[in-house]
């Protein structure tokens, strides 16, 4: 690849089902210049997100056909005409998907990163990025997660579970429980990310292995699954437990209007409250994110968590991957500059 030369990511078609890579074109252009409010951006990290799947189903805020997929992107201005940016600037944008991508300060979420001496780049897209600020606003705002309460968390080895999991004990969470898909995944969680318990979701009902894993029950369960995690959670969490409900990994390449959970009754009956996250109504909380965590990743204490893919021509690959589950952490695609 040229400094002359952009690449990005295309959807040519629309998925049935799991995506396949010949619904994606990798389509070369010029690279474009700046136009007077805007900057040049060359990228260097880019995210893949369950989320994308979603949007390729098209309809109102889905992706359109033979343009090119967006998606959070940390990048370094090369050129710059918008006065709020200088080149040699890093700047956190959502036009990924692609290696240069023209910006305008303060337009879609595009901001200049506070550049924290010690912290790496990885970590302005994992912990420190939307993954990151998913988990705290689920855990601080809607979970109300209080020292000494029990936390259950599934996908908990992808990258919100990996986050939830560094920020519960970080606000003093008593036990922490985590389900997976593989043993490599339970023993990654138990043994390197110091979850209390863990299980595969494969070996057995849901339910019954959270129950083994948690026989006192539970006080908040973060969802990134929904389905018969969600039905299992249920049935442990105490009275007046909390569910925030994150994603649901279990639909997206099928029905998404699946069977309520059976028991659902007994959220009057515990007094229970489930409300649903979306981190694009937290945003105001970036910079408190920040000064929480940093600290704890300069010391090591909080690590990054992320599963790195690298090259623009193995983008579809990475997010197949993470849609797949191959990831432990944040799944990121590093561009060669």
């Amino acid at each position: 690849m040229t400094t002359s030369t952009a690449y990005a990511v295309h959807q040519s078609a629309r998925p049935t089902g799991f995506p396949a890579a010949s619904d994606f074109t990798l389509v070369r252009t010029p690279v474009p210049d700046p136009a007077p409010g805007t900057a040049l951006v060359e990228n260097l990290l880019l995210s893949v997100d369950p989320y994308h799947r979603g949007l390729m189903d098209g309809g109102e805020g889905g992706f359109e056909l033979d343009a090119p997929l967006e998606g959070r992107a940390v990048g370094r201005v090369v050129a710059s005409r918008d006065p709020g940016l200088s080149e040699g600037d890093l700047v956190f944008h959502r036009s990924g998907w692609r290696t240069h991508a023209l910006v305008t300060l303060g337009v879609d979420g595009t901001r200049g990163l506070r550049g924290h001496e010690g912290v790496p780049l990885e970590a302005y897209l994992s912990i420190l990025g939307g993954t990151g600020l998913t988990a705290y606003a689920a855990l601080t705002r809607t979970a109300g997660l209080r020292a000494g309460e029990d936390l259950f968390v599934s996908a908990a080895a992808g990258g919100v579970g990996t986050a939830t999991g560094h920020i519960a004990r970080l606000l003093g969470a008593r036990r922490i429980i985590g389900s997976a898909g593989s043993a490599a995944k339970v023993r990654h969680l138990t043994g390197t990310l110091g979850f209390d318990a863990a299980f595969d979701y494969h070996d057995g009902p849901v339910g019954e292995q959270l129950a083994q894993a948690a026989p006192d029950g539970i006080d908040v369960y973060v969802d990134n699954v929904g389905g018969e995690h969600l039905e299992g959670a249920i049935d442990s969490l105490r009275e007046y437990g909390r569910v925030t409900w994150v994603g649901a990994i279990s639909m997206y390449n099928g029905d998404r209007s699946p069977a309520a959970p059976r028991n659902l009754f007994e959220v009057v009956h515990k007094s229970l409250r489930l409300e649903g996250v979306l981190v694009r109504n937290h945003t105001n909380l970036q910079d408190e994110l920040e000064d929480f965590l940093v600290p704890h990743l300069r010391s090591g204490r909080v690590g990054t968590d992320t599963t790195v893919v690298q090259g623009i021509d193995h983008m579809v690959e990475a997010f197949l991957g993470m849609l797949r589950g191959d990831n432990l952490g944040k799944m990121l695609v590093r561009l060669t500059s």
